[in-house]
């Protein structure tokens, strides 16, 4: 935003909103930025995501923004469920929202679901791992901050996916500015950020895992920088990033590259 105040005398200056516009996905610095109003205002967006990863394993909720994206929402969440581990954990409070998912349950076999009030999914979504989660409107709103409390250190990225042009993505928490060019910035949260949209946004599912995998091995590791894992951590922003890149090999799982053909 600064830069671009500088430059332009606005945070969202036309040369960025047609470049964002004719991109195939968006990944921005963080999710409180004031020029990203201007730009999701800009972008036909249809659902809410957010990814969660700690110690516990890791979570997704879906929600959608409106009511015109409540059919194409469902879709995305019962093939992230698919994907995942089979199961769809739906949170909503009228009678119609639980038809609608039971009646879409006939239409995705292989995946279980499970109706939960929101007091519950704010339960478990602030003590650990969840799996993949939908809500009905605004409840989205409660889910998606519910992985910024607990108390315990996660990673959480957030999604704005968009039906017919590119969705948005970026970490839900940034790294402290006084940090910034020293060379020991955390990059987890964008890194989990990249993941998702390769996942979510790019429709890239083997590659987003196999990054998701390899974020969480170098975090189970402890070689991370010193703001994500307190004093004694040797690792520099640039050490970690490479401690990930260099696990993405063994992370892959798409046939091609298991069978040595891919680069």
């Amino acid at each position: 935003d600064t830069e671009a105040l500088t430059r332009s005398g606005h945070p969202l200056p036309a040369a960025t909103r047609q470049a964002t516009s004719s991109a195939d996905a968006v990944l921005v610095a963080g999710d409180a930025a004031p020029a990203l109003e201007g730009l999701r205002a800009a972008l036909d967006l249809g659902a809410r995501v957010t990814r969660v990863l700690d110690d516990t394993g890791e979570a997704t909720t879906f929600a959608p923004l409106h009511d015109g994206a409540v059919d194409w929402t469902l879709d995305r969440a019962f093939a992230t469920a698919r994907n995942r581990a089979g199961r769809l954990t739906s949170v909503g409070v009228s009678g119609d929202w639980t038809a609608r998912i039971d009646r879409d349950a006939d239409r995705h076999p292989g995946v279980e679901v499970e109706h939960v009030a929101l007091p519950e999914a704010l339960h478990r979504l602030t003590a650990g791992s969840t799996g993949v989660l939908v809500a009905e409107g605004v409840l989205g709103d409660a889910l998606a901050e519910a992985p910024r409390l607990g108390g315990r250190r996660r990673l959480v990225a957030s999604a704005y996916l968009s039906p017919t042009g590119p969705s948005l993505f970026g970490p839900a928490q940034g790294t402290a500015s006084d940090l910034a060019g020293h060379g020991v910035a955390d990059p987890s949260p964008m890194l989990l950020a990249t993941a998702l949209l390769l996942s979510e946004g790019l429709r890239r599912v083997a590659a987003g895992e196999a990054l998701e995998e390899s974020l969480t091995a170098a975090l189970q590791a402890s070689r991370r920088p010193s703001d994500a894992a307190g004093p004694g951590v040797s690792a520099t922003t640039r050490e970690f990033v490479d401690a990930v890149l260099g696990l993405l090999r063994s992370a892959r799982r798409d046939t091609e590259f298991a069978l040595g053909v891919g680069p």
